[in-house]
């Protein structure tokens, strides 16, 4: 076997084992492993995906908390005003939930998908840092045309230590470092427009040791 045969083989070996690595955090006819803090917020299965529906923002989250780890997810807005995020290493309390999330943005000016905002503390404050031109200039310039608006869109966020890593359809959007948080649970978001149903499919984690 000549050499470029041969790696293509370890590539695709390499890329087998890696999805063998992942675990299912949503099993495609259930929600178990995952729980509504809120005492409001509809959550239902259907054709393998969970859909949200609510009057006010609201989140699903797992049972259980992650720290290192790998999570690959996809979502769909509904049309019209829209927004969403992929929680990880967040905190739960009655009513609330906080902490890093991956921006799922629906405004098609602002295009601050796959920025790192902080829910319920300190809000945009790295990727982008809201109210700093050229950090927000910078940021348009990684995401790109990435995120598309009106179709299913994967996300992958890789945490390593303080790294902080967020992909949108396999583009880098955000390489941060930050401390604030060593692990918390796995959440996804109804941003809270009356009527709309936010799409979520094929989630899955890695746990890195």
């Amino acid at each position: 076997m000549k050499a470029p045969a041969i790696l293509a083989a370890l590539a695709l070996t390499t890329l087998a084992a890696s999805a063998a690595d992942f675990v299912p955090l949503f099993d495609g006819k259930t929600l178990n492993g995952w729980k509504n803090p809120y005492d409001w917020g509809k959550t239902e299965v259907v054709n393998g995906e969970i859909h949200l529906t609510a009057g006010k923002k609201f989140f699903l989250v797992t049972e259980k908390t992650y720290g290192d780890f790998i999570f690959e997810g996809e979502v769909k807005l509904p049309e019209g005003k829209a927004n969403s995020g992929f929680m990880f290493r967040a905190h739960v309390e009655k009513n609330k939930v906080f902490g890093y999330q991956a921006e799922v943005d629906g405004d098609p000016v602002r295009k601050w998908s796959g920025g790192l905002y902080d829910e319920g503390r300190r809000t945009w404050f790295a990727s982008p840092i809201k109210g700093n031109k050229e950090s927000e200039t910078a940021f348009r310039a990684r995401a790109g045309e990435a995120f598309k608006r009106n179709d299913w869109n994967t996300y992958r966020i890789e945490c390593r230590g303080k790294n902080l890593k967020i992909f949108v359809n396999g583009v880098l959007t955000t390489d941060v470092e930050d401390d604030k948080d060593a692990s918390g649970v796995i959440g996804i978001q109804h941003h809270g427009e009356k009527g709309a149903t936010y799409k979520f499919r094929n989630l899955r984690i890695q746990p890195l040791k």
